[in-house]
């Protein structure tokens, strides 16, 4: 069983930075693409960052410049760096891993996490 955990949201101000992080825990082999999506109230969910196990990042457009994505693969850890927060950038976070417990084309899954709430605001 794969869960994946996320931590770091919270209520912060305008400018203000905040830092999520994004457990892997459970029976696998390999964690291939890590990606931060959000989903503000009325909207859709939007992928926001993505990194590869190799480390290759890609950011939509709205957060470039302000967000950073990394990884550590010794923790099977994602982290989102927020910097400069903006109101619109309010949401619930949730982390998605694709994740390989098998080398047969079949033992791989797309999960989720539970989400996160950010919610920036004066």
């Amino acid at each position: 069983q794969v869960q994946l955990v996320e931590s770091g949201g919270g209520l912060v101000r305008p400018g203000g930075s905040l830092r999520l992080s994004c457990v892997a825990s459970g029976t696998f082999i390999k964690i291939n693409d890590m990606d931060w999506y959000r989903q503000a109230p009325g909207k859709e969910r939007e992928l926001v960052a993505r990194i590869s196990n190799g480390g290759i990042t890609s950011y939509v457009d709205s957060v470039k410049g302000r967000f950073t994505i990394s990884r550590d693969n010794a923790k099977n850890t994602v982290y989102l760096q927020m910097n400069s927060l903006k109101p619109e950038d309010t949401g619930v976070y949730y982390c998605n891993a694709d994740i390989q417990w098998s080398w047969h084309p079949s033992g791989r899954k797309h999960y989720w996490g539970q989400g996160t709430q950010v919610t920036v605001s004066s």
